[in-house]
C-alpha cells in the first residue's frame, strides 16, 4: 500500500493499491491460503490482509517495497527451521523478496501448521471456566 492512501475496506482494495507484479503476487498468496482453508474469511485487520477462522486471527499477509511479509511464521517449530533460515524475518515473520520466486508450498505448509495450532488452542480456550469469587473479593463485594 502507498504512503498516504487511506486504509482499505477489502482485501481487493488492498491488492489493487500495488503495480500489477506486486498484485499477481499477492492474488496467488490470497489464492494459496483460500485453497489450504476454504472456510477462512477474509478482512483486514492492521491495514494489510487477514484469514480469521472461527473467530481468531489465522494469518496475515501485506506487500512492502522489496517483500511479501507473511504473519505468523512457525519459526520455532522444527518442521519449518530449516527452510525458513533461508528468509530474513522477526520471530514470528518471514519476509519473501520479491526478486526471488515466492514460495507458494511453503505458505500452504505454514497456513496449514497454523490451522492445527489454532485447533489445539481452541479446546483450552473454550475450558476456561469462571471461578467462584474468593471470600476476599466477595467482602469488597459487600462494602460497596
Amino acid at each position: 500500500m502507498k504512503e498516504g492512501k487511506s486504509t482499505p475496506q477489502s482485501v481487493d482494495e488492498y491488492v489493487a493499491s500495488f503495480p500489477k507484479g506486486v498484485q499477481a503476487i499477492l492474488k496467488e498468496v490470497r489464492k494459496t491460503i483460500r485453497k489450504a482453508v476454504p472456510e477462512a474469511e477474509e478482512a483486514i485487520k492492521y491495514q494489510i490482509p487477514t484469514f480469521a477462522l472461527k473467530g481468531s486471527n489465522l494469518v496475515h499477509f501485506a506487500a512492502y517495497e522489496h517483500h511479501i511479509g507473511f504473519y505468523p511464521a512457525p519459526r520455532g517449530a522444527d518442521e519449518f527451521k530449516e527452510e525458513l533460515s533461508a528468509y530474513e524475518g522477526g520471530k514470528g515473520t518471514v519476509k519473501f523478496p520479491l526478486d526471488e520466486p515466492i514460495s507458494y508450498d511453503l505458505i500452504k505448509r505454514m497456513v496449514e501448521y497454523r490451522v492445527r495450532a489454532l485447533a489445539k488452542s481452541a479446546p483450552a480456550q473454550k475450558a476456561h471456566v469462571k471461578r467462584a469469587p474468593t471470600p476476599k473479593a466477595q467482602a469488597k463485594r459487600k462494602k460497596r
